[in-house]
């Protein structure tokens, strides 16, 4: 797939990567791309970027995503999937910008024909792109109202290295809020553990069959 990422940073980079090593064509968006050209991977203008793609990541700071989606336009993004792995928090990290929504709820009200899938957000750029590398991977988990979207955004999650058994489908986009909203309890687990890799899983009971 021709996958676009809005975003330059570290989590933008990382994915990039890891799509890229699994053979997907892939273009950074920057709102300055003559500036951003060390970073060993192509990389374009934001419109050049949403263009380019089948798919479309946001990767940029959730307090300006929704803005610089619309600096690209309804039109540009209008049946694209649009997988955000975006989270929305104050210059001190110590609120959200959305407390009482999701950025991907935000994101799927303000561009209703392009399908979002909110995924990934649980956890660092290191996680996100060698779960294998950690003990065992853990959980992803994915929102979003269109089903096909987010069967394209599991088999990219594959890619990566996340199985279908590490992959939740928790319900539609208002669940990104409890994605979102995680964000907190990472930073506590992250001190805790004293590292920013990690991944938590949801384990259940076994079933009556399994017994």
């Amino acid at each position: 797939m021709r996958i676009g990422l809005l975003g330059t940073g570290n989590v933008a980079r990382a994915l990039a990567h890891g799509w890229h090593a699994a053979g997907h064509d892939v273009l950074l968006g920057s709102r300055r791309p003559k500036e951003r050209t060390d970073l060993g991977l192509p990389v374009a203008s934001l419109d050049e970027t949403a263009a380019h793609a089948d798919a479309l990541v946001n990767a940029t700071p959730g307090g300006v995503s929704v803005d610089l989606l619309h600096s690209i336009g309804a039109p540009a993004l209008a049946g694209t999937l649009l997988i955000d792995v975006g989270v929305g928090l104050s210059d001190d990290f110590s609120a959200l910008t959305h407390p009482n929504s999701s950025l991907g709820e935000l994101i799927q009200e303000a561009f209703p024909l392009t399908p979002v899938v909110k995924t990934l957000c649980t956890m660092d750029s290191t996680t996100m792109t060698a779960p294998g590398e950690l003990t065992e991977p853990g959980t992803v988990f994915l929102s979003g109202d269109d089903a096909e979207a987010k069967r394209t955004t599991g088999r990219l999650l594959t890619d990566l290295g996340w199985p279908e058994s590490s992959q939740l489908d928790i319900g539609g986009i208002t669940t990104a809020r409890g994605q979102e909203h995680f964000a907190f309890l990472f930073m506590g687990i992250a001190g805790g553990v004293g590292s920013h890799t990690f991944n938590i899983k949801v384990v259940t009971r076994p079933s009556a069959d399994a017994r």
